[in-house]
C-alpha cells in the first residue's frame, strides 16, 4: 500500500505547495467581488467559505471521480498516476483559474471567458460546446440514479409505477426544473453541502474498509507498470480521458463560476477551486484503490473489475460499499449514486441556463426570464435522456477533455497578457491538446483510425497548438483591446 500513501501525501502536499504556487501566480487582491458588487438575491449571493468548497465539491463531483476512478482501474495502479500528477499540475490549474477569470470577469460564464481571451470565433464555440456537454452531462446524472431506484424497489418485490425508470426520469426532471431556476441558496445553498459531506465520508469509509480486511491489498504500481486492461484498451490517451473528473475535466470550468459568484473575498479560491479539485483527486484515488484491491486479477488483467463493471455503474458502486463497510455501507452506497449525481445534474442545467442567458444577453432577475431559458433547456434534456446511455457518456467524455484543453489555453492567454508565467497552464494545456486529439482520431466513436494513425497526429497537432500560442506570444499586445 505504499504506493497509495505516496500518492495521497503527494495530494495533500499539492494543495499547500502547487496550490500556492498557482495562487500566488495569479494574485488574488481585495477588490469588491461580483457576489457583493451585483449581489442579485439569485445567482450572485454571498456564501460562507465552507459552503462554497462543499457545494463546489458536490458540484464537480457526482459519480465522476467513483465510476470514472473505477473504471481506470481497469488499467492497473498505474491510474494512480494519472489521479496524483494530473489532479496537482492540471485539474487544480483548470479549476482555479477558470473560477478566478470568471470572478475577475463579474461572474462570466466560462464561453464568454474564452471570448474574452481568444477571440469571438473561439467563445462561440465554446457556446455551443458548453451548453452540449451541460445538457449531456445533466441528462447522463438523470438516468443512471433512475436506473438504481428502479433496481431497488424491484429488489424489494414492489410492483406498479415506481418500478418504472421513465416515472423516475420525469421525477427527477422536475427537480431539475425546480431548483434550475431558483435563488442559489434555497437548495444549493442549505442542502448541498451536507451531501458534500456525505460524499467524502463515504470515500473515508471505502478506505477504512479496505485496511480493516485483510483479504484486500492495494497493489503496488512499480509492481504492476504495465496495461492491466482486459480489453487491451491503450493507456494513452484512453485512461486520461476514461479518468476525467478524478484529474481534470472541463466540467469543472462551467461549475467554477456558480461559486464565482458567490465568494466575498478572491482570496477563498485557493480553498473553493484549487482545494475543491484536489479534495476530488482524494476521492478518486481512494475509489481507484478499491477497484484494484477488491476484485481479483487473472493472467496479469483486471477481469474480476471488468465482470462487476459490466453490471452498470450503480451495481459497481454498490458492490464496493457492501464489501468494505457492509450494511453500513448500503445507506452510504444509497447517497453516493442517487442523491450525488442528481444534484451536479441539476447545477449542469443551471449552469447551461447561466451560459444561454450571457450568451443572448438575458437579465435572470425575474421569474418569467429564467423560465424562458429552463423549459426549452430541459425538454432537450428529456430528449437525450432517451438515448443510448452508453453512447452519449462516451461523447461525454471527449467533448469534457477537449474543454478543459481550451479553458487552459484560455488562462494562458491570460497570463501572457498580465505578464505572468504562463508556462503554468501552457504545459499542461498542450498535454491536454495531445490527449483529446489522439482520442478523437484513435476512439471508434470518433475517426477510429488506429493508434498508428492517432498517435503522431495528436502529438503533432499538440505541438502546433503551443505552436500558435507561442506565435500569439511574440505579437504585441495592446491593453486596451483586452
Amino acid at each position: 500500500m505504499v504506493s497509495f500513501f505516496i500518492c495521497l501525501a503527494l495530494l495533500i502536499g499539492g494543495y499547500f505547495v502547487y496550490g500556492k504556487i498557482v495562487e500566488n501566480t495569479f494574485s488574488p487582491d481585495d477588490r469588491e467581488t461580483p457576489a457583493v458588487r451585483i449581489n442579485d438575491g439569485v445567482d450572485y449571493v454571498v456564501m460562507p467559505q465552507w459552503k462554497l468548497f462543499l457545494v463546489q465539491l458536490l458540484n464537480i463531483a457526482g459519480l465522476g471521480p467513483i465510476f470514472g476512478a473505477m473504471q481506470g482501474a481497469l488499467w492497473g495502479p498505474v491510474v494512480f498516476l494519472w489521479i496524483t500528477f494530473g489532479t496537482i499540475f492540471a485539474g487544480g490549474v483548470h479549476d482555479y483559474f477558470s473560477g478566478m477569470l470568471s470572478e475577475r470577469n463579474d461572474g462570466a460564464s466560462i464561453s464568454e471567458v474564452c471570448g474574452i481571451y481568444l477571440g469571438n470565433v473561439m467563445k462561440n464555440v465554446m457556446r455551443v460546446f458548453s451548453v452540449v456537454l451541460l445538457v449531456m452531462v445533466g441528462t447522463v446524472f438523470a438516468v443512471g440514479p433512475a436506473g438504481l431506484i428502479v433496481t431497488l424497489f424491484k429488489n424489494g418485490g414492489v410492483t406498479g409505477i415506481v418500478t418504472s425508470t421513465e416515472f423516475w426520469l420525469w421525477i427527477i426532471l422536475a427537480y431539475y426544473f425546480i431548483a434550475t431556476f431558483i435563488s442559489i441558496d434555497k437548495i444549493i445553498g442549505r442542502i448541498y453541502p451536507l451531501f458534500g459531506i456525505c460524499l467524502i465520508v463515504m470515500a473515508v469509509g471505502v478506505i477504512i474498509g479496505i485496511f480493516t480486511h485483510s483479504e484486500f491489498t492495494i497493489p503496488e504500481i512499480w509492481s504492476n507498470f504495465r496495461n492491466m486492461h482486459p480489453d487491451g484498451k491503450p493507456i494513452w490517451s484512453f485512461m486520461f480521458i476514461t479518468v476525467a473528473c478524478g484529474a481534470i475535466s472541463g466540467f469543472h470550468s462551467t461549475q467554477s463560476p456558480l461559486m464565482a459568484r458567490c465568494m466575498k473575498s478572491e482570496k477563498q479560491g485557493h480553498f473553493v477551486f484549487y482545494g475543491a479539485m484536489v479534495a476530488e483527486g482524494v476521492i478518486a484515488l481512494i475509489w481507484a484503490a478499491a477497484g484494484c484491491a477488491i476484485y481479483k486479477v487473472t493472467g496479469g488483467l483486471s477481469t474480476g473489475l471488468n465482470e462487476v463493471l459490466a453490471g452498470g455503474q450503480s451495481a459497481a458502486i454498490y458492490d464496493v460499499c457492501i464489501k468494505t463497510m457492509g450494511s453500513v455501507g448500503v445507506a452510504l452506497a444509497m447517497i453516493g449514486v442517487i442523491v450525488c449525481p442528481i444534484t451536479s445534474g441539476d447545477t449542469a442545467f443551471r449552469s447551461a441556463r447561466l451560459v444561454l442567458a450571457d450568451w443572448f444577453k438575458i437579465d435572470q432577475d425575474k421569474l418569467q426570464k429564467r423560465l424562458v431559458l429552463c423549459v426549452p433547456l430541459l425538454a432537450v434534456g428529456a430528449f437525450v435522456g432517451h438515448l443510448d446511455y452508453a453512447i452519449v457518456w462516451r461523447y461525454f467524455s471527449w467533448t469534457n477533455q477537449t474543454l478543459a484543453m481550451i479553458v487552459l489555453w484560455t488562462a494562458s492567454m491570460y497570463l501572457f497578457r498580465e505578464k505572468k508565467n504562463y508556462w503554468i497552464t501552457a504545459v499542461p494545456a498542450t498535454f491536454m491538446s495531445a490527449v483529446s486529439m489522439t482520442y478523437f482520431f484513435c476512439a471508434s466513436e470518433c475517426l477510429n483510425l488506429g493508434t498508428t494513425v492517432a498517435y503522431p497526429v495528436g502529438i503533432i497537432l499538440a505541438a502546433v497548438f503551443l505552436g500558435i500560442f507561442i506565435h500569439a506570444t511574440r505579437k504585441p499586445f495592446n491593453g486596451a483591446n483586452a
